[in-house]
Order: structure tokens, then C-alpha cells, then sequence
């Protein structure tokens, strides 16, 4: 019976098409590393070393250079060495705050409502035998099209002069709005002033969030569809004879067996909220307007705008620490709550 070390060679002949006299040098010394103890990870590390490689080039040397720069302070360039003063001027800065603040404010408005609805539509699209192919095209085109061209739709119809939102309000006998540029907070306006206007989100930004949850639902769709179908219908089956029906079957048995997918989506989707930028960059224009700045856009105008290398770099390894944190969090306290089969 070959080797596993003659079956990676083998493998990598077929890849990469090397001459007989290479191949059979390195099946010798895979076989050599083998018989001294080695077992088998030198054949391992072998396959390995395309992604290390990948790895390596496009994340670890990035986030390394990342890590150095922030170390330096100065405009434009690398100055004078500052050592943690950049993250001490972040931790400090009233920008940074509110930044990190908008940046929550919006993960808390998109992941709930985009896992609520999309599962609502999941659930519904498996339910359904008619047109379902068809309605769940229509439902993954939005995620399919391009950010920056659905954000300048968005842009038009919450147009505060010509917008189609605001004719509609006209026609209802409601005021216009100034949406994408007011910065005056949702609560504040549906309370009529009962709710300090520096509460929650501003209304700008609950224009983006709503932005992204149509946006971002297809993908979500899709993958609780999957997961939907993943379910045997055994456990559904028995379920019924004991008498489960409705909402006990969809608590008792379809979300416990849907956990996995719901616990991708969590964390998936948060990591991918905390790095939003298309979305505000398009809607805002690049604008710098403090009730819609997340960090990664208050990062990019730092850096590209202000020249302040160092402090971007600074912000840039905050926020993720702050992804891995939260991540090892969600890790740590959801997984024990996932049934797998």
C-alpha cells in the first residue's frame, strides 16, 4: 500500500506537472523524514505551504507593517517614534468615541434585523412549492448588485428636495425629511422632541442601516435556506406524532437544529458590520459628518485625508482587536448553545 507520503507526491505531480527526477528526489525524502520519526508532518507542511504562503503575503505582512506604522507619529509619512502615544490619543480622542459609538449603533441595527427578516423570508421561501425558485432569485438580486450603484438609487429616492420618499410624505400630509443629512437622532424625531436628540442613531444613519439590511438580506437568505433543507425530516416527522405543532415545532425543533447556520451568520456578520464601508462611504459621500462616521470610515479619512499615518494604523489595530475579542466572545458563549447533528 503506498505511502501518504508517495500519495502527496503524487498529488502534487498532478498539480503542478513537475519532472520525474524532482518528484522521486522528494518522495525519497519525505519517505526518509518518515522513517526517522518525522510521521507525517513533513507532508503535511508541504501542502500547507501554498495558503501559509497566501497567508502570509496578504495578511500577517500587512498586519505587521499595519502594527509598525502605528508606532510613528508625524503627517504623510513616518515621523518620530511615539510608541503607544497613538493609541493613547485614540483612546482619548472625542472623534474616535463617537466613531466607535455610530460603529455600534449600527451593528446593533443591522444584525438583528437583517438575521429577524431574512429567516422570516427563509422560512417562508421553504414553505412555499410555487414560484420559489423564482422569488428566491428576486430576493438574492440585491446582494448581487453592486453596493456603490444601489447606494446612488438610495441616495435619490431620500433626496431631500426631489426624493421620492418625501413626495410620498407630501402626499400624505407628512413633513419632508432631510434624511441622509440630518443629524438629529430617530428617537428624537418619532418622540417629537421627548427623546434628547443625542440619543441613538441619527436618522442618517438609520437611513444606511436600513440600507444594508436590504442589501445584506439575500446572502442570509440563502444560507438559512440551507440550512432549512439540511434539517431531516425524520425529526420533523416524530416531532409531529408527538404532537408538536406551529410555534413549539419551530422553537423546539427547527431553531435548536437550525443553530449552526444561525451562529455562522452571528459572527460572520458582525465581523462583516465592524468593517462596513461601501455602503457609508456611498451614501455620505465621503462626507465626515460625525453622526454617520463609523471607524473604518474615520480611519479612512485620517489616513487619506488628514495624512495621519501613524493614528490611522493606531485605530486600524484597535478595531481589530476589538473584532477578535468580540469574536472569542461569541465563540465562547454561543457555541455551547449549538446543536450539531
Amino acid at each position: 500500500m503506498p505511502s501518504r507520503a508517495n500519495a502527496v507526491v503524487r498529488l502534487i505531480s498532478g498539480v503542478f506537472r513537475l519532472p520525474d527526477t524532482l518528484l522521486g528526489a522528494l518522495d525519497d525524502l519525505l519517505d526518509a523524514l518518515r522513517r526517522r520519526g518525522w510521521g507525517d508532518a513533513p507532508a503535511a507542511l508541504l501542502l500547507l505551504c501554498p495558503g501559509l504562503l497566501i497567508l502570509t503575503a496578504f495578511i500577517l505582512v500587512p498586519m505587521g507593517s499595519t502594527f509598525y506604522m502605528s508606532l510613528f507619529g508625524g503627517r504623510h509619512g513616518m515621523g518620530s517614534f511615539v510608541g503607544a502615544g497613538n493609541y493613547l490619543d485614540a483612546l482619548g480622542s472625542h472623534d474616535f468615541r463617537q466613531s466607535l459609538l455610530v460603529t455600534v449603533y449600527y451593528v446593533l441595527g443591522v444584525i438583528p434585523a437583517s438575521m429577524i427578516l431574512s429567516f422570516l423570508v427563509a422560512f417562508g421561501l421553504y414553505r412555499i412549492r410555487v414560484f420559489r425558485g423564482l422569488l428566491r432569485s428576486f430576493y438574492f438580486l440585491p446582494y448581487v448588485t453592486s453596493a456603490v450603484a444601489a447606494a446612488m438609487v438610495w441616495r435619490s429616492l431620500f433626496n431631500p428636495q426631489s426624493g421620492v420618499v418625501n413626495v410620498l410624505l407630501g402626499y400624505l400630509g407628512a413633513e419632508p425629511q432631510q434624511w441622509l443629512l440630518e443629524p438629529r437622532g430617530v428617537l428624537y424625531l418619532l418622540s417629537d422632541g421627548m427623546v434628547p436628540a443625542a440619543w441613538g442613531p441619527s436618522l442618517a444613519l438609520t437611513c444606511i442601516i436600513l440600507f444594508d439590511v436590504w442589501h445584506g438580506c439575500g446572502f442570509m437568505i440563502v444560507v438559512f435556506l440551507a440550512g432549512l433543507s439540511a434539517i431531516p425530516r425524520e425529526l420533523e416527522e416524530a416531532a409531529r406524532i408527538d404532537g408538536a405543532e406551529g410555534w413549539r415545532m419551530l422553537r423546539h425543533v427547527t431553531l435548536p437544529l437550525l443553530s449552526p447556520t444561525i451562529f455562522f451568520l452571528l459572527v460572520v456578520g458582525v465581523i462583516k458590520a465592524f468593517q462596513a464601508f461601501n455602503s457609508f462611504y456611498a451614501l455620505t459621500q465621503g462626507g465626515s459628518m460625525a453622526d454617520r462616521q463609523n471607524l473604518i470610515l474615520y480611519i479612512y479619512a485620517q489616513f487619506y485625508q488628514y495624512g495621519y499615518w501613524g493614528y490611522a494604523a493606531a485605530v486600524a489595530v484597535l478595531l481589530m482587536l476589538a473584532i477578535v475579542a468580540l469574536t472569542l466572545v461569541q465563540w465562547r458563549v454561543l457555541e455551547r448553545r449549538v446543536h450539531y447533528l
